[in-house]
This record gives C-alpha cells, structure tokens and sequence, in this order.
C-alpha cells in the first residue's frame, strides 16, 4: 500500500510529465518553422519519453489500487528568438521536474511509505540524465554557434537520436 497523500502528489506527477511532453512537441513545432528537423527530432523523441513516464507511474498507482485521474495541461512557451531559446527552457523545465520528483521522494521516505520511495529512485536517476542531456545539449550549441556549417552538422547529429 501507499499513502494517499503521496498517489495524490503522484498523479499530480503524471500531470507534470504529460505537460512536460506537450511542452517539448512545442519545441519541435519551433525548430520544425525553423528548417532544423534535427532539433525538432530530438524533442520529438524526447516528448515520448516524457508520456512513458507519466504511463510508468500511472501504472505504478493502479498497481497500488489507487484510482488515476487526469488534469488539463497547461499551456506551453512561444515565441523563442533564437535555437537557443527551446534548450534554455528545456533545462529550466527539467530543473522543475526534478524538484517536483524529489520532493515526493522526501514525503515518501518521511512517511515510510517505502514502496513509493522505492519506485522514485528510478525516476531521481532519470533526472540526473534528463538535466545532463539539457545542458550537454546548450554546450553543443554555444560551442558550434547559431548558424553555418557546424549548425548544420549539429541539427545532423540531433537526428540521429532513437526513440
């Protein structure tokens, strides 16, 4: 059994990455306007590993015997002005997300509720790579610049991302 006041912080998660996944279609939409389909491939990609996330706990919740419900996503940010913008965003998001994680890990282990802190020591790990990828990624292109060839090259290399 879990405690109802982690499966609720638990479903309010699966929100966040539902979210977090709508946040990243978005970048795509972005590099998509902006002929760089390796950018927008990456996000795609990473958009679906955003949804198996959210799948990953509510499956985790139904095991549990708890009931799973669904909140509107909220809404996503527009108007980058340059390639920049979307990886800048997208580590500041996966910060959040990390904070949201450890937060119910800290609640679980303070209520011994030690299944749920359990499952969460995936998703800590998991972070730790999400935020390494976003600023590995923001590293990448500060080094090789905002247009030319080597842009070019990079917007190759992010196609080569499997799903």
């Amino acid at each position: 059994m879990i405690t109802k006041e982690i499966a609720k912080m638990l479903i309010e998660q699966i929100n966040l990455e539902l979210h977090s996944a709508y946040i990243y279609l978005e970048f795509a939409n972005y590099y998509e306007s902006q002929n760089l389909p390796g950018f927008a491939h990456w996000y795609k990609v990473q958009a679906g590993e955003e949804y198996e996330h959210a799948d990953r706990i509510r499956h985790f919740l139904i095991e549990a015997g708890e009931t799973v419900t669904f909140s509107p996503i909220g809404d996503t940010v527009k108007g980058f002005k340059d390639a920049m913008g979307p990886l800048k965003e997208g580590l500041k998001h996966e910060q959040f997300i990390t904070a949201s994680i450890n937060k119910i890990y800290e609640k679980a282990v303070s209520l011994k509720d030690h299944l749920s802190a359990n499952f969460l020591q995936w998703f800590i790990k998991e972070q730790g790579e999400e935020e390494t990828n976003a600023q590995n990624n923001i590293d990448k292109l500060e080094m090789v610049g905002l247009g030319g060839t080597a842009l070019y090259l990079l917007d190759k290399e992010f196609a080569r991302r499997e799903d």
